[in-house]
């Protein structure tokens, strides 16, 4: 049996394979495109353009002044920022002053911030003002030694972005009061004086390889808590290769990928937005930030201003876009790519966005652990499948049982995953570690699957409680810890029940012990807790939970429907 089928159904022009080692690390397929592609324009936001030579200076300063505070080589920076432009800059100068990546959701409560930073052992962040009212409450108990912190307009240019920081501030009043004490030798300094102080600096040469850490990747955890995916040099380089094998012959319309126009408004701190960005700098190409896509109308106007070729999303925010009146008045003639990912994408929403835009929503697979590289569907596709598509060029795929034996065609087990861009595992987390590789090194996934003679997967079921709101991943552990330090509360259970608009949705069954304890109550405890995509749509009280003959909680019962 051909242990690797896909490969006969490749669309023309990708190839089966490729090569990371044509680069040393990920700083030198930066440099390299800073470059060449030096008066190209790199972003726009908020209708203001940075190049490519701007990115490599500011990033040239951030990292100066970075090496120049005494960060070693692999020191872990923590970067809390929206799409703006300050996001790669930020990472360029992490990436090319020899440190690691730290990606922290903006909109984190102090406890999982502090957690994040504390498990990773950052040691600088950059981080926008809006947030710093959480860093406030967490940094008293994170080993944080400098502190750089940005204004929404630092990168927008001249009186326009301190105009728009200023409006940022006192107009719509989107800064909350902070205070960050100076204290242990503790910097925190402005963005600006950084790149000021930086540009007179030398960025040294740190020598790095393809075993370097580069990210680390946060994603749920077992014991309730993330852990931080490690992803190294090499994997984060396969992976902007295998995208670049499987998109750029849908791109051939365009001609020089260095036109394209690709558009940015999934969160760049998450894997799938971030791989993309990667792959969009490596070829000179222009990116459109969004830094708040939820605001859909002025999303649809951002798209209204100028062609674009490429529209990753996810199922929800493309669902939201065609809901907006305005969207059908878009010109859509060059999109090239509207790429799928994050979360299960619906037949439903994919017919409506065909009829509307005249392209294929292509749906496709991976994971923080792949950096987002996994599985696609063929750029070439006329229709919309309903699977996860084909492995990508140099990876492999199998579906296993528990013990770790790859089951034949048609049959249903776990997707494994292997290839250069999987992790080698999470930071500290041996136990985690022994438990996500098979013996012949795939990375067991969670997802339950069936493969046909194609090649093509289709997830069927999901053998973690991992619940999946809107692309991101939430992990009933952590949300049972939180509600459980609720007053009144006794025990809980969190699962995912279906959800039109963001796949699944989570229901919280609760026991309790005071008879006065509401749902708002336990509701509020969450809001204090937890960041928004975690928090439950529906809470239920109840006499008792389901249980195993060893009381271990059954959320399998409670998912089931009653």
């Amino acid at each position: 049996m051909d242990s690797r089928p896909w490969l006969q159904h490749y669309p023309a022009g990708v190839p089966h394979e490729i090569d990371p080692s044509q680069y040393q690390s990920l700083a030198q397929l930066l440099e390299e495109s800073f470059r060449r592609n030096a008066q190209r324009p790199f972003s726009v936001c908020m209708d203001r353009w940075m190049t490519y030579a701007q990115l490599e200076e500011h990033s040239r300063a951030l990292g100066a002044w970075l090496q120049a505070r005494g960060l070693k080589p692999g020191a872990r920076v923590a970067i809390m920022l929206p799409n703006l432009p300050q996001f790669a800059v930020a990472m360029a100068a992490v990436l090319r002053a020899g440190c690691t990546c730290v990606n922290v959701n903006p909109l984190y409560t102090a406890r999982e911030l502090q957690h994040q930073l504390k498990d990773s052992g950052a040691e600088a962040i950059i981080i926008l003002e809006n947030f710093c009212h959480t860093l406030e409450e967490a940094i008293a108990h994170v080993p944080l030694k400098h502190v750089v912190i940005t204004g929404i307009g630092d990168l927008l240019g001249g009186w326009y972005g301190r105009w728009i920081t200023f409006a940022v501030r006192h107009v719509a009043r989107l800064v909350p009061a902070f205070r960050l004490p100076l204290t242990e030798g503790r910097t925190v300094t402005p963005l600006p004086q950084v790149l000021r102080e930086g540009a007179r600096l030398s960025l040294r040469n740190v020598p790095q390889s393809l075993e370097s850490v580069a990210f680390l990747q946060y994603t749920g955890g077992t014991t309730g808590m993330s852990k931080g995916a490690v992803l190294t040099q090499g994997n984060v380089v396969a992976a902007i290769l295998q995208a670049e094998a499987w998109f750029t012959p849908a791109l051939a319309r365009v001609g020089d990928v260095s036109r394209v126009n690709g558009i940015a408004a999934l969160p760049l701190y998450h894997i799938f937005a971030l791989t993309l960005l990667l792959l969009e700098i490596r070829w000179g190409a222009r990116v459109t930030l969004v830094p708040n896509p939820r605001d859909i109308g002025k999303f649809v106007e951002v798209l209204k201003k100028r062609p674009f070729h490429m529209l990753p999303a996810v199922n929800t925010l493309f669902n939201a876009l065609l809901q907006h009146p305005q969207f059908r008045s878009i010109d859509f003639s060059q999109l090239c790519v509207s790429q799928a990912g994050g979360m299960a994408a619906s037949e439903g929403t994919a017919r409506h966005w065909r009829q509307v835009t005249g392209t294929v929503m292509v749906e496709g697979w991976g994971m923080s652990e792949t950096c987002a590289i996994g599985t696609n569907n063929p750029m070439d596709s006329t229709e919309f499948s309903g699977t996860i598509g084909l492995p990508l060029p140099s990876v492999d795929l199998a579906i296993k049982d528990d013990a770790g034996r790859s089951l034949p065609i048609g049959a249903a087990g776990e997707i494994c995953i292997r290839g250069p861009n999987v992790t080698p595992g999470y930071h500290e987390q041996p136990d985690e570690n022994a438990n996500a590789f098979t013996a012949d090194g795939y990375l067991r996934t969670g997802d339950i699957g069936v493969m046909d003679s194609r090649g093509y997967t289709r997830i069927v079921d999901r053998k973690k409680d991992m619940i999946l709101v809107s692309g991101f991943n939430v992990y009933p552990n952590e949300l049972e810890n939180v509600i459980s330090t609720c007053p009144g509360v006794v025990e809980c259970a969190a699962v995912g029940v279906p959800d039109e608009k963001q796949g699944e949705a989570i229901k919280v069954y609760v026991v309790k012990n005071d008879p006065t304890l509401t749902e708002e109550e336990v509701a509020h405890h969450c809001r204090e807790n937890l960041t928004g995509y975690k928090l439950p749509k529906y809470i239920e009280f109840r006499d008792e939970l389901p249980k195993s003959n060893v009381g271990k909680i059954l959320r399998r019962e409670l998912r089931a429907p009653r």
